[in-house]
């Protein structure tokens, strides 16, 4: 399994285990949700194996993986393999899930835009079956 140092930010608090299924993640905001800016940025770090449930973000989101091995996949669609230095763009509604590779951890910075009108709507967990079956 591959590890990596991601301490550019502090690791956060353990995600909540209704949103998150496999292992486990950490969220450290980097930026709260509390000016005219309409935008929330966080740190999160999956363990290998970890990922979050279906979801959608009212105001779309932007991902930016700064380490590890990563899926990224919307409703319908084939999973993406993710590698540091890419970067997601989600538009507003889609339904979606992210985590991390079954051998290696995973990092990215969330950008939640346009929060006025929102930030997340969580689902149903992605299933060991959809997970195993990437």
């Amino acid at each position: 399994m591959e590890t990596f140092n991601t301490n550019i930010f502090p690791k956060g608090e353990k995600a909540p285990s209704d949103y998150f299924s496999g292992r486990t993640a950490w969220v450290q905001v980097l930026k709260p949700n509390e000016n005219q800016l309409d935008c929330q940025i966080a740190n999160v770090v999956f363990e290998a194996g970890c990922r979050n449930n279906w979801h959608s973000h009212e105001g779309g989101q932007i991902l930016i993986v700064t380490s590890g091995v990563g899926f990224y996949q919307e409703k319908g669609k084939p999973a993406q393999v993710l590698h540091p230095g890419d970067m997601i763009t989600i538009l507003p509604n889609v339904i979606h899930w992210h985590g991390a590779a079954p051998d290696s951890e995973f990092t990215h910075i969330a950008i939640n835009t346009n929060t006025q009108n929102g930030i997340v709507e969580w689902l149903n967990p992605v299933t060991d079956e959809e997970y195993n079956n990437l």
